[in-house]
């Protein structure tokens, strides 16, 4: 498990705005020197159907790219401090556009905290919403080989009054579907689900659990689906059965997947990592080898160290061992993880999120990811629902003495009656 657990790092890499960076690693036969990377022109954004309509497109925001990438290493070491003696995958992409949906309502205290915890502050919410927009929009069309849809809807209880502000905006820059169901009809559930199923290539079928909560007025939902074929696949011949040195000490059995040549290589004092490209090398998988244990690794993991990855990987001739694996990670509550990292107010009867409604805070954060590694490829999903409840109000019972009535003075250990009465007229 110990060398299975540094996988979970790989696909929060390829999509948390780190696919740019390593593009230029390229296509090696298994026969051929590797060659010096050729640097590629970045890619137009393509049309959408929102830029026809709309005075602002989706603009490159590179330090919204930035604060994404601290917020993805962040809210993994948060995760992990809970798991460490579990494998681990999620997706902190979807993570953070489900967050920046709501951060779209946020105001005062509550949007603070978001901003901090999310390194934003010193963006302003239109930067972000552009970023977001040129971010989802290259990522969905980055590479023809790949398949990656990233998709974003908002579930309404009928009936409740939401900002027609709110609706527009995720749906102008996240391209965030929105839908009035009637959550008293379990149906409402089902057809929430389909929904994932759908975005999710029925990787991830059921995340909402009927009956919905008399209480739940709105889901924020981001979905995510991967399915790319390696640049250089792995020979189903060559996979061997091999021995892996789990995490507990045990040697488990695994089937070992096995292919040499030419591959991008970062070796330091603290790990080893190689680069596999998928389809047209848009889109990467970095599996990396820690030397120590791998929760004390992951725990001192940033930014930083990231790019000391990038920066040191180089073509190099590799024998190269990888296990076929498949993974399923959650339903995880997250609301724990984004406490710890500042996004208190938000999950309280304080949370202001009036650019949504009055008096309504995010309950949950829920989380699910999958990914299967093999011979051909990967096919990864996750899901992120961020459920929206209304502060529980209560109407407020009547009681006007205006009507003959008794009163009682009495100690409120033992009920000892001292005085007792009764009034039955107004002053005279």
């Amino acid at each position: 498990m110990r060398k299975l657990l540094v996988l979970m790092l790989v696909l929060i890499v390829t999509l948390s705005g780190c696919a740019s960076i390593i593009t230029d690693i390229p296509n090696f036969d298994n026969n051929t020197e590797p060659n010096t990377p050729a640097i590629e022109e970045p890619q137009n954004e393509s049309e959408n159907e929102f830029d026809k309509d709309d005075e602002v497109s989706g603009i490159k925001n590179l330090e919204l790219i930035e604060a994404n990438k601290q917020f993805s290493w962040e809210i993994l070491k948060k995760i992990n401090e809970d798991d460490s003696g579990q494998e681990v995958f999620i997706s902190p992409l979807s993570i953070s556009s489900m967050l920046m949906m709501a951060y779209n309502g946020a105001e005062g205290n509550t949007k603070s905290q978001m901003a901090e915890a999310m390194h934003y502050e010193g963006i302003s919410v239109e930067d972000l919403n552009a970023g977001y927009k040129y971010l989802l929009d290259k990522l969905n069309n980055i590479d023809k080989k790949v398949s990656i849809e990233i998709a974003n809807s908002m579930w309404l209880r009928q009936g409740f009054n939401i900002e027609p502000s709110f609706i527009d905006i995720n749906g102008k820059f996240l391209f965030a579907d929105a839908k009035s169901l009637d959550f008293s009809d379990p149906n409402s559930a089902t057809e929430i689900n389909n929904w994932i199923a759908r975005k999710t290539n029925n990787l991830i079928k059921s995340v909402i659990n009927p009956p919905i909560a008399d209480d739940v007025v709105m889901y924020l939902i981001n979905a995510i689906y991967f399915n790319g074929e390696w640049t250089n696949e792995f020979k189903e011949k060559n996979t061997i059965e091999a021995n892996f040195n789990a995490y507990d000490g045990v040697a488990d059995t695994v089937q070992m997947m096995q292919r040499s040549g030419g591959i991008y290589l970062a070796e330091t004092d603290e790990f080893k990592a190689v680069s596999l490209p998928y389809g047209d090398e848009k889109v990467s998988m970095v599996v990396i080898l820690p030397e120590g244990d791998i929760n004390q690794f992951i725990s001192s993991f940033d930014n930083e160290k990231w790019y000391t990855l990038i920066n040191n990987l180089r073509p190099s001739k590799v024998d190269l061992q990888l296990p076929k694996f498949k993974m399923e990670y959650g339903l995880k509550e997250l609301n724990k993880a984004l406490v710890s990292l500042g996004m208190e107010e938000m999950f309280s009867h304080k949370a202001n999120f009036s650019g949504i409604s009055r008096d309504v805070f995010i309950n949950r954060v829920l989380h699910k990811a999958v990914v299967d590694v093999n011979e051909k490829g990967t096919e990864a999903a996750a899901v992120t629902v961020g459920e929206v409840a209304a502060v529980s109000y209560v109407e407020p019972v009547n009681f006007i003495a205006d009507r003959p009535f008794m009163f009682v003075i009495c100690d409120t250990e033992d009920w000892n009656i001292l005085f007792a009465g009764k009034k039955l007229f107004g002053d005279r």
